[in-house]
């Protein structure tokens, strides 16, 4: 799947539309849908009837090992006109975590994704390294991954117990990076050049003030990837997120029992959010909008028809909207979208507000724009692109 979305930002948007429609019409001739399969850097290219591709590898004898991945799935059903089919084949990994060493045979090439197949959790503060395996006779030709694990702190931080966990090799050090300053009253029950100990506590107190430890979710943020061989409107997570955790210290001066001053004397991150992927289709089959139509009629799930446009407009001031803070990009097919992958329309007012999740022929799209031609097609949406002048803007 990440493989299909580099592909698009390599080629330009002109580039892709061309192939997908060669490969679209020769599919068509041949009463077939096209498969180009990549596989242990070779590529072979063959047309089939088969409903899933799971069929079609297995009708063209391409054998699959348990521990091969397929992307897209082999469960997948077939419904475009073409598909880009990557095969990672498994092959040995060692994988070194401390005194413990497991051989074990995976298709994966990151540090992260070889962990999590065989089972082992990495932190964010571990350190890590891949390199192949230099002994092929014993090993096989393959990869080692070595782990170095991060030291846990017990840091009691005013009163605020919590795991911490480091590479530093000094209390001081620790400090710094996790960003606790200490001021004159501030009292440390160990010296900055203790070394720091897996499994070892520390508490930091503060004398003669009220202290509050606070604290906060942090967001999980999502990396969207565009797939061509799904169709418009298909929006799925591919692997979920976690929201992390950040933990606030403040120093409350309190008079008479009212709170009348706080200031930030601690901010630190217990807890890294890990990232959300999310799958968009790009499969256009016709019925979605493009510049040679330049204009059309759409009806949603609910049977309301839109007539629909498009523009081609710089996007910074209206994205100061709805969060988005200026931010949008362009996806592959040329429609403008905001941080969340939705499609930027400009609607009336009154019928949508702004920030209204609404239905395009292009997909799930957000209100964020109004135009004159709202008053004469109220239900009617202007679809935000980089068709007209393409610049990525």
């Amino acid at each position: 799947m990440v493989w299909r979305f580099i592909l698009t930002l390599v080629f330009s948007a002109t580039s892709v539309f061309i192939v997908g429609l060669s490969h679209a019409a020769l599919a068509q001739d041949q009463n077939g849908r096209l498969i180009s399969v990549y596989d242990r850097g070779t590529t072979r290219v063959f047309l089939t009837k088969a409903k899933t591709l799971g069929e079609a590898l297995k009708a063209e004898h391409i054998e699959l090992d348990a521990r091969d991945t397929v992307e897209p799935s082999t469960k997948s059903e077939l419904i475009a006109s073409s598909y880009k089919v990557n095969i990672y084949r498994a092959r040995p990994v060692v994988v070194v975590d401390g005194n413990i060493r497991l051989k074990t045979m995976s298709p994966y090439q990151t540090a992260a994704q070889i962990a999590k197949d065989v089972g082992v959790t990495i932190y964010d503060e571990d350190a890590t390294t891949l390199k192949p395996l230099t002994d092929i006779i014993a090993d096989g030709a393959g990869l080692q991954l070595t782990i170095i694990r991060s030291r846990v702190v017990n840091l009691d931080l005013y009163g605020k117990v919590s795991e911490v966990r480091t590479q530093a090799k000094t209390i001081g050090d620790m400090l710094a990076e996790k960003h606790i300053s200490l001021g004159d009253k501030v009292r440390i029950s160990l010296a900055k050049d203790t070394p720091v100990t897996d499994g070892m506590s520390l508490r930091i107190w503060r004398e003669g003030i009220q202290t509050v430890s606070i604290d906060q979710a942090i967001p999980v943020t999502t990396r969207i990837v565009y797939d061509t061989d799904q169709p418009i409107g298909y929006r799925a997570i591919q692997s979920p997120g976690v929201p992390g955790v950040r933990s606030i210290t403040y120093e409350l001066n309190i008079k008479d029992g009212i709170e009348i001053s706080r200031v930030e004397i601690a901010n630190i991150v217990t807890r890294n959010p890990t990232e959300q992927t999310e799958v968009i289709g790009l499969y256009n089959n016709g019925s979605g909008l493009t510049k040679a139509k330049g204009a059309q009629y759409f009806t949603d799930s609910k049977g309301v028809s839109h007539r629909e446009t498009y523009y081609d407009l710089n996007m910074s001031v209206v994205m100061q909207a709805c969060g988005q803070g200026g931010y949008y990009t362009v996806r592959p097919d040329g429609a403008k979208v905001d941080s969340q992958g939705y499609i930027i329309v400009a609607a009336s007012y009154s019928v949508y507000p702004r920030c209204t999740l609404v239905e395009t022929s292009l997909g799930a799209a957000k209100v964020y724009d109004t135009g004159g031609f709202a008053a004469r097609f109220p239900y009617g949406f202007d679809l935000a692109t980089d068709w007209s002048t393409p610049d990525g803007r």
